[in-house]
Parts: structure tokens; C-alpha cells; sequence
């Protein structure tokens, strides 16, 4: 059983917000059993030859590069390889987020409220007794073009500790009033009333799902991607631009700074942010380290070949924790990394994932 750490109080500002610290503590490993197992078993595919993969490349330039690669991982010789190669294939490397994964205490007290208040769909879900886990996917609309949650619930552990680190998940929605109205309706909680955010237009409210994970309500119009955010808190946010920018191949969309409260957020992704999920990078003026607790566990990224994405990680300062190959048993290629910050991420192979979902 997990040893469960009580949860921390700090809160972070996120755009509407004001209340800072300027506190820090040392970073965790996070912790549960199992936890490479269960963060990893989701992506059950099938393996690709290097051949098929070189034979849906459509730019010359794109297959010169692939092939260097290939060569130089055949004979170890990953020098051969030049920066303008690198730089080419991640312009063209189809990455899309995927999931983002975290623990709760109470799967079906947590699909009831995603379902009947944020109007999520449960998508599959799957109980692993032999390793003492379930895991349930939900979002709003299937995993071959959307990005999803992963929820994971350990057998006996009813509580996690989410930490300073986490911020929160942002999703749109036409009316935020009417949703937040809906919350309360079911007994939810609300900790920002809908309203503009301040210094703009945009109608915006926080509540927490019964685990404590905060989510963002912002007023949008139509769009093909409701779950639109993953706010994480950084150290040094320019290092976490670069890092995201030439190491996953991310766009930065956006910077703003609000010195009036003390903090400044980067948003980073592989599309505009009224189409796709982007990642939002807040940095506290001051703070340098966060506790990221044991709750929330990581975002799982597609990738045209998990062997390329892992040395151009190499190369951007990155730390790879599951060097690139596929998973004994079931053939799924992945690697795994943390950003400079901690926050781990895995990158998992694009045909393998859509096998999957066959």
C-alpha cells in the first residue's frame, strides 16, 4: 500500500487567481507501486519495421534524415547525424498529445462527476487485478484524434497527495455559468466564480473534482478539443520554452507576464490553442522547485519514431528513464523522459497506437 503524504496547501495563481508563495521544497519521485507498469500498459500495439515507416515518408529531405538515422543506430554512430537533419524531421515528426494520466482515490465516484458534470464520455475501461490496479480513459471524443484522461485507481489507496506543482486541467465550454451552475447542482465544488479573468474578456471559473484536481471553465465557442489544457508550474520558464520548443518539438503560441501578481505563463503545443490541448508553463517569480506529490503521473505524446525522439531528448538536456524500444510482450514502442523541471512525459509510436484502437 501507498504511504499517503498529507496534501499540501500552496496554490498557485493560475489566470485569474492572486494568491502567491514564494515557498519551495524539494522534488519527489513520485510514488506507487507498480507505477512503470501501470503509466506504460496502456499503449498495447504492434510493432512497425523501420522499412514501413520510411515507405509513408513524403519529403526527400525527411527520408534522408530517417535513414541517417536508422544507419547510425545500426552501427552506433549517432554523430552522423547534423543539427539541420534533427531540426527537419521534428518540423515534420506527427506528435498530437495523447492522454495525461493520474491517480484517484474513487474511480467511479470520479467518472460519475466527469461524466454528469463536465459532460465527459467513458471511452474503456480496464481492471488489472494481477497487478492490483484499474484504469478508465474518458473525454470527449475517441482517442484517435482526441486528447483524453487516463484515470488510474490503486486497489486499497483512497488518496493522493497532488502537490504545489500541479496546476490544473482547462476545458472549454459555451456557457460557463450554466456548467458551473450544473456543478453545483450535483454537489461539486466551485472555488472561482464564472467571471472575466482578470486584466481580459474571457468569462472563466475554477472548481475541483472530488480527488481536489482543479479545473479551469473557459467560455468558448465551438471547438474539436474541450480538454484544452494541462497547466504544470516551472522553475526557470525560458529553460522549459527551449526545452519544449527543441526537445518535443512544441510551438510556443503565447507569453504573458503579470507582474502585478508575480507570475508569468508560456503556452506551448502542436497546435492553436482554440483546436488542440496545449500545455500551459506558469512560473512564479521566486520559486525555483515545487513538490509534485504523488498523484499526478505524467502526458503521453505520439511520435513517427520513438528512437529519433529520444536522442533529439538526448541532445536538448533532456533525461531519458525508459530508453526507446518496444515493451517486452506486446511489441509497443515508447520512451520515457523528464523535462528539466521533473514532469515526465512518454512518447509512444503513431501507427502502434492507432493498432491499438482497432
Amino acid at each position: 500500500m501507498l504511504r499517503i503524504i498529507p496534501m499540501a496547501s500552496f496554490v498557485r495563481p493560475s489566470l485569474s487567481t492572486s494568491t502567491l508563495s514564494s515557498s519551495s521544497s524539494a522534488v519527489p519521485r513520485l510514488a506507487s507501486h507498480n507505477d512503470s507498469r501501470r503509466k506504460i500498459t496502456f499503449f498495447h500495439l504492434a510493432t512497425v519495421s523501420p522499412q514501413t515507416q520510411l515507405s509513408t515518408l513524403k519529403s526527400s529531405k525527411f527520408s534522408r534524415g530517417v535513414e541517417v538515422t536508422i544507419a547510425a543506430r545500426a552501427t552506433g554512430n549517432v554523430a552522423q547525424e547534423t543539427e539541420e537533419d534533427t531540426l527537419d524531421w521534428i518540423q515534420q515528426d506527427k506528435r498530437r498529445m495523447l492522454h495525461v494520466v493520474y491517480r484517484v482515490g474513487d474511480m467511479d465516484r470520479t467518472i460519475k462527476f466527469y461524466t454528469e458534470c463536465l459532460g465527459m464520455k467513458l471511452l474503456r475501461k480496464r481492471d488489472i487485478p494481477e497487478e492490483r490496479y484499474t484504469n478508465a480513459f474518458l473525454g470527449y471524443g475517441p482517442e484517435d484524434s482526441h486528447f483524453v484522461i487516463e484515470l488510474t485507481y490503486n486497489y486499497g489507496v483512497d488518496k493522493y497527495d497532488i502537490g504545489a506543482g500541479f496546476g490544473h486541467f482547462g476545458i472549454a465550454v459555451e456557457d460557463v455559468t450554466k456548467t458551473v451552475d450544473l456543478i453545483k447542482a450535483k454537489g461539486g465544488k466551485v472555488t472561482r466564480e464564472p467571471g472575466p479573468v482578470k486584466g481580459g474578456k474571457t468569462v472563466i471559473a475554477f472548481i475541483e473534482d472530488p480527488d481536489g484536481y482543479k479545473f479551469e471553465l473557459l467560455e468558448r465557442g465551438p471547438t474539436p478539443e474541450p480538454l484544452c489544457q494541462v497547466m504544470l508550474r516551472v522553475g526557470d520558464l525560458q529553460r522549459s520554452i527551449e526545452f519544449y520548443k527543441k526537445a518535443l518539438g512544441m510551438e510556443l503560441l503565447r507569453l504573458r507576464d503579470n507582474p502585478e501578481y508575480k507570475y508569468t505563463i508560456a503556452m506551448l503545443g502542436y497546435g492553436p490553442e482554440d483546436k488542440s490541448a496545449v500545455m500551459e508553463l506558469t512560473y512564479n517569480y521566486g520559486v525555483t522547485e515545487y513538490d509534485k506529490g504523488n498523484a499526478y503521473a505524467q502526458i503521453a505524446i505520439g511520435t513517427d519514431d520513438v528512437y529519433k525522439t529520444a536522442e533529439v531528448i538526448k541532445r536538448n538536456g533532456g533525461k531519458i528513464t525508459r530508453e526507446p524500444g518496444p515493451l517486452p510482450g506486446i511489441n509497443t514502442k515508447i520512451t520515457a523522459c523528464l523535462d528539466p523541471d521533473g514532469w515526465k512525459l512518454v512518447f509512444v509510436d503513431n501507427i502502434d497506437f492507432l493498432k491499438e484502437l482497432e
